[in-house]
């Protein structure tokens, strides 16, 4: 009797075990995991207390104005790299890659979170333009409000689906990498981040490479003691940085343009070592990295006119012989005469 109740009880339990097991499966299937809570006050108050003011450098170039960047949760970042190169042709850097930022102002919002550098995109005016009179019974403004855009600042917005979740300082600053650099120490080694691999070793090593730009040599070497501007035989103009003095070994940087062409060392024993082939594939420099205008923001566009559609200005007209009008000449002294005059009216 003891035995098969033993049984019993074991094949009782073994029962339990299955459809507890069979229930967590169902549920795994059927119900969707709980959607993380959205952040906290507390949590907040922490992401201002220490990332407002926070000075970064900044590995993405910002244009200045109203329209900043779109940074996903996902790592999306918009504009695109056509779109930010337009926008810096029109209204200007905010910041560099490599250049220090402050975070003066962190927004919350209800699926974002704003963080504006260096003042913002928008200028707050001056005192006076707050100042107000009543007349006839109203108020209206001392001085007109400031509407234009003329601050230096720029921003990110990091986005999130639907709202923000519980996040803490740290992993907001993982979110934000690839825009700000927490971590570097000096504004060359920020810059070196945002590069490739071989010209990242190089700066750090503190080692020039023919194929450079100059900013890339400034974060390798620093800036130069002695620059000399000379021709070379062809007659093309070009820039030498020169580093180093006797007994030291002296390096002689030759720019043309933008672009290191030639390094040349001389060596304490009076040996001379030079280098002129490019020792790096030559850097695809995008418009909102090398200041420059894209190709059609350069094009100069059509001057805008109030004639009708179809009406030509006067300079396009024809004669009836299906010449150009030709103006009258100026027959002051020193001006030479016409050498082909107009016919005169029968």
């Amino acid at each position: 009797m003891k035995r098969l109740c033993s049984a019993v009880l074991l094949v009782a339990f073994l029962w339990g075990l299955s459809a507890l097991a069979d229930s967590k499966k169902k549920n795994q299937n059927n119900e969707p995991p709980a959607a993380p809570p959205s952040m906290s006050d507390a949590n907040k108050m922490a992401i201002l207390q220490t990332l407002a003011a926070e000075r970064v450098y900044v590995r993405k170039p910002f244009p200045r104005g109203k329209k900043g960047l779109v940074l996903t949760s996902t790592g999306t970042l918009k504009p695109d790299e056509r779109g930010l190169a337009e926008l810096i042709a029109e209204r200007g850097y905010a910041a560099k890659p490599g250049d220090m930022a402050v975070i003066t102002k962190i927004d919350f919002r209800d699926d974002s979170i704003v963080f504006e550098i260096n003042g913002g995109p928008k200028k707050s005016g001056h005192w006076y333009q707050h100042l107000q009179l009543g007349i006839g019974g109203g108020m209206t403004n001392v001085a007109p409000p400031n509407t234009s855009e003329n601050s230096l600042g720029s921003y990110v917005e990091l986005k999130f689906q639907k709202y923000i979740p519980e996040l803490n300082v740290h992993e907001i600053k993982s979110l934000l990498n690839p825009v700000f650099d927490f971590d570097s120490h000096n504004s060359a080694e920020a810059y070196a981040e945002t590069l490739p691999p071989k010209l990242r070793e190089a700066i750090k090593a503190h080692h020039v490479l023919v194929g450079m730009d100059r900013q890339m040599v400034i974060a390798a070497v620093g800036k130069p003691p002695r620059k000399v501007r000379e021709k070379d035989q062809n007659g093309v103009d070009y820039e030498e940085w020169i580093y180093g003095e006797p007994p030291e070994d002296v390096n002689f940087i030759r720019f043309i343009g933008e672009m290191v062409v030639r390094i040349e060392v001389m060596k304490v024993d009076g040996t001379k070592m030079v280098r002129a082939e490019p020792e790096i594939d030559a850097p695809v420099r995008s418009a909102q990295a090398s200041g420059q205008q894209p190709a059609d923001a350069a094009t100069p566009k059509e001057r805008p006119s109030l004639r009708r559609p179809g009406e030509v200005s006067p300079d396009q007209q024809q004669q009836p012989g299906g010449g150009p009008v030709l103006m009258p000449q100026d027959t002051g002294p020193g001006t030479a005469p016409n050498p082909n005059p107009p016919a005169s009216p029968n």
